[in-house]
């Protein structure tokens, strides 16, 4: 994937984009333990999802926000949105499927004709700055089909193949150039009518896929990359809330949140 590298307009207002957001949150999230589905999990005392509907919701080019929940659990976000704060005519939320792909096709049968521009987001990555929202939006206005925020990687990256038996050391098969790879984050930013094409195409054929820029790649498109940020990074596991959270610490000292 190339570098694509972009100046944030002062104002993406001016720009008109008929930009929207899909925040898929319809998953259970294991890895971060039993409870509450992951998008629910709260976040200095604020459940995730909410977190990551402010976010884009901060962006002058989202207009619109669709959140996907769980199927028997849309009331209940419905509620949690409502209290939050957020301008509930910018919102809207739908049941999900049972898979991210499907979940993600139902959040784009919900958006209106006008949009043309659609963001997908994890609500699992609550702390992604309005700057890396605007940079794709902007990436997709100027004519990319599919953008991706992304970041150079810290850590040497190893290719490994099959043990030879179950808890044996794996044989390193390769040591990749990281100064040509990118740890990918959310949002992803696409044109509609792209976004809307691989998913019926991948319906079709029966393929399931959890990311939807890989899907555009799959199917001959082109995707490209703006620049991603540290504080953009998934919470998954238990040490990643305890990051989120210092993070969090850190921007309400600063007045920054």
């Amino acid at each position: 994937m190339a570098r694509h590298d972009l100046a944030i307009p002062t104002s993406l207002k001016e720009q008109n984009l008929n930009a929207a957001a899909v925040v898929p949150a319809a998953g259970r999230g294991e890895r971060l333990g039993p409870g509450a589905p992951k998008a629910l999990r709260e976040l200095g005392g604020v459940p995730l999802l909410v977190h990551a509907v402010r976010a884009l919701a901060r962006s002058r080019a989202v207009t619109l926000v669709v959140v996907v929940a769980p199927a028997d659990g849309v009331a209940q976000v419905r509620a949690l949105l409502d209290d939050s704060g957020l301008d509930d005519t910018s919102i809207r939320v739908v049941a999900g499927g049972a898979t991210r792909q499907e979940s993600v096709r139902l959040g784009l049968a919900a958006l209106p004709p006008q949009v043309d521009v659609v963001l997908v987001h994890d609500a699992a990555r609550p702390l992604v700055p309005v700057e890396v929202v605007d940079a794709v939006a902007r990436a997709v206005a100027e004519g990319a089909e599919a953008v991706v925020p992304a970041v150079p990687l810290a850590d040497t990256v190893k290719q490994v193949g099959p043990a030879d038996a179950p808890g044996r050391p794996e044989p390193v098969l390769g040591t990749p150039d990281r100064s040509t790879l990118r740890a990918v984050q959310t949002p992803q930013g696409f044109r509609r009518d792209v976004l809307q094409g691989v998913h019926d195409k991948a319906l079709s054929d029966g393929v399931d896929a959890t990311d939807d820029a890989g899907l555009v790649e799959r199917y001959g498109g082109r995707v490209v990359v703006v620049a991603g940020h540290e504080e953009a990074f998934k919470v998954t596991r238990p040490l990643d809330l305890v990051l989120a959270e210092a993070v969090l610490a850190r921007r309400r000292a600063r007045d920054d949140f």
